[in-house]
């Protein structure tokens, strides 16, 4: 007879997977420096690395809250889509594709519309969205940013847009190109009436995007180590057979080479924004020229009367 007796009583052993801490969402690796990232503390520092500056790509809403005062803005023309007009079919229809882009970014298209004021002035954006079908411009993304530039006109606004994008949309053709043209010479009239519009540049903005609006700012500039040009370097690549330098069509090549005004850090981008619409909306301030005698060759006015637009702009008599 023993005094005591055992209890049988097991310890159940956990799972190995219930075992692990769980971190998956809650650490994003850095592709440059590989650190280990708290997505809070990422968030916080807008997405950019605060080990190396790396710039992770954004969302256009992301985008637009970062730039306007307070993070508020009104969202204009959401229900501008594209409807499939040439009815295109790859190795799926073109519909689903959209369908699915909708249901996997939850966006409307490829651009976002907003109104709202950077440093208290009024501004009218628009900022595209790589996530949604590589950013591609098609119909609805220019008549998006078209109507964005015709109410700046109306209502005597700024206008900033925000590339990022393939390039023309090639599910609808020609159609996509036309768009090129279409925003472009909705901002030659931006600039007649003497509105600035400011382009900010991020990673990618290639293709028909690059070669159109995005380059035609009063005022270019670019996120740090952005991808910018026509083609990628990989189809240049195996275009010219050769190897292209180092660091060729980032935005600091361009930067060097004069294609762009600036690369900011996208923390300083809105102070950035706000500086240059000092400049170029606030009525206040005053600019003196070196010589302020120099007259226009047909003697219409002083050069700085030309630049400011002091003059009337009615047309005269017999023109």
């Amino acid at each position: 007879m023993s005094w005591f007796r055992k209890k049988d009583q097991r310890i159940e052993s956990v799972p190995a997977e219930e075992r692990r801490v769980k971190t998956e969402g809650v650490f994003e690796k850095c592709p440059k420096c590989d650190a280990a990232l708290y997505k809070p503390e990422l968030e916080e520092s807008l997405n950019v690395c605060p080990h190396c500056a790396h710039h992770f790509r954004i969302g256009a809403r992301q985008r637009l809250a970062i730039l306007f005062d307070e993070g508020k803005y009104e969202e204009l023309d959401a229900e501008v889509v594209s409807n499939d007009p040439l009815e295109f079919v790859d190795t799926k229809p073109y519909k689903e594709r959209l369908e699915q882009a909708r249901r996997k970014t939850g966006l409307p298209e490829a651009v976002i519309n907003g109104r709202g004021t950077i440093g208290g002035y009024r501004v009218l954006m628009a900022a595209m969205d790589f996530s949604f079908l590589g950013g591609s411009m098609g119909v609805a993304v220019g008549e998006k940013i078209t109507r964005i530039i015709e109410r700046a006109i109306r209502e005597r606004s700024a206008v900033v847009i925000v590339s990022q994008s393939g390039g023309a949309r090639m599910q609808e053709g020609t159609l996509s190109l036309m768009q090129m043209a279409k925003i472009s010479a909705a901002l030659a009239i931006l600039a007649e009436v003497r509105l600035p519009y400011i382009s900010i540049l991020t990673d990618p903005t290639t293709g028909g995007v690059t070669a159109s609006f995005a380059m035609l700012g009063d005022v270019n500039i670019a996120e740090p180590k952005a991808l910018i040009g026509f083609a990628g370097p990989r189809v240049i690549e195996q275009t010219i057979r050769q190897k292209l330098p180092k660091g060729f069509q980032t935005s600091e090549f361009l930067l060097e080479h004069g294609m762009l005004d600036d690369v900011i850090d996208r923390r300083e981008m809105r102070d950035y924004i706000r500086r240059v619409l000092d400049f170029t909306v606030n009525p206040d301030i005053q600019f003196k020229p070196l010589k302020p005698d120099i007259m226009h060759d047909d003697g219409s006015g002083s050069l700085l009367d030309i630049m400011l637009g002091n003059l009337k702009e009615e047309p005269e008599a017999g023109d």
